[in-house]
């Protein structure tokens, strides 16, 4: 699959975590009164599910190893550190902005920026990243005599 496509297509992927994300975030502060800190934390978790199954079943599809389990858990580790810089923008918004502590997805937009890049790059490189091969097996696949 080519880069370009890998790149919409985790794009989309975004997306539909932003989403999950912002809605779910959204939700438990003005519904629930949750603190806007604490209800990202598990707004992040549903979000980062929800893309991993999507980058796993079409982004990265046929890329990565392991079980379904281990590779989640990998793929929530990876975005950590995305999550790192999402967060932290996010929680620079909410102490900044009153506007932002009313509608906590303005914020979740703001995260959602700062952290892509490395998500993208660390499932890329990391998580689904294509098996390496042997160079024998390598020269079987192109057809060469060993």
């Amino acid at each position: 699959m080519s880069l370009r496509r890998q790149v919409v297509l985790f794009a989309l992927s975004g997306v539909l975590g932003f989403v999950v994300d912002a809605g779910i975030v959204q939700f438990l502060v003005r519904e629930w009164a949750v603190n806007p800190y604490l209800a990202r934390l598990f707004s992040f978790l549903a979000a980062a599910t929800t893309t991993w199954a999507f980058n796993r079943r079409y982004t990265f599809a046929g890329h990565g190893g392991g079980s379904k389990r281990r590779q989640l858990l990998r793929y929530l580790l990876a975005m950590a550190a995305g999550f790192a810089l999402n967060y932290g923008a996010y929680a620079i918004c909410v102490a900044s902005w009153p506007l932002v502590r009313q509608w906590p997805a303005i914020g979740v937009a703001v995260g959602s920026i700062a952290g892509a890049i490395v998500n993208f790059l660390s499932s890329k490189y990391w998580i689904f990243r294509a098996p390496r091969t042997s160079p024998d097996a390598q020269q079987i696949e192109s057809g060469e005599r060993i």
